[in-house]
């Protein structure tokens, strides 16, 4: 057992946690200053902020199971530490990007690429090290 990778992956899992709990006090100061209740009552900016809320709760959970099954399978730390180090500043751009009216294209962009980038990988990664322990 690496505990390392755990420690890794639980910094990543507390980091995105904070980026949840950021994200849920945009979208609810949003609703408070157009005192919106349910909905997005037709505000674009609340909607913008629901929408990058809502992302990451779709992205999030789905990286945060596959850090901790990759320490779980054996990767090193230091797998661990490059995507989910890559994984969370996307996360963090994305969520500046979706909590501002005017965010900026590049904000998205390099959020949208970090986020599935690294998830690809990890997945990837976690597949192939439980198909080569299923055959071993």
């Amino acid at each position: 057992m690496n505990q390392s990778a755990y420690a890794a992956a639980g910094l990543y899992a507390a980091l995105n946690a904070f980026i949840l709990l950021w994200l849920t006090m945009a979208t609810a100061l949003v609703r408070r200053k157009h005192m919106v209740l349910i909905g997005d009552g037709g505000i674009e900016h609340l909607g913008r902020t629901m929408r990058g809320h809502a992302n990451a709760i779709e992205n999030v959970p789905v990286m945060l199971i596959l850090l901790g099954l990759a320490a779980a399978l054996g990767a090193p730390a230091v797998a661990i530490h490059v995507l989910g180090a890559a994984f969370t500043f996307g996360r963090a751009v994305h969520a500046w990007h979706f909590t501002h009216e005017r965010g900026q294209l590049w904000q998205r962009a390099t959020g949208f690429g970090l986020s599935i980038l690294t998830l690809t990988a990890a997945a990837l990664g976690v597949l192939g090290h439980a198909i080569l322990l299923l055959l071993a």
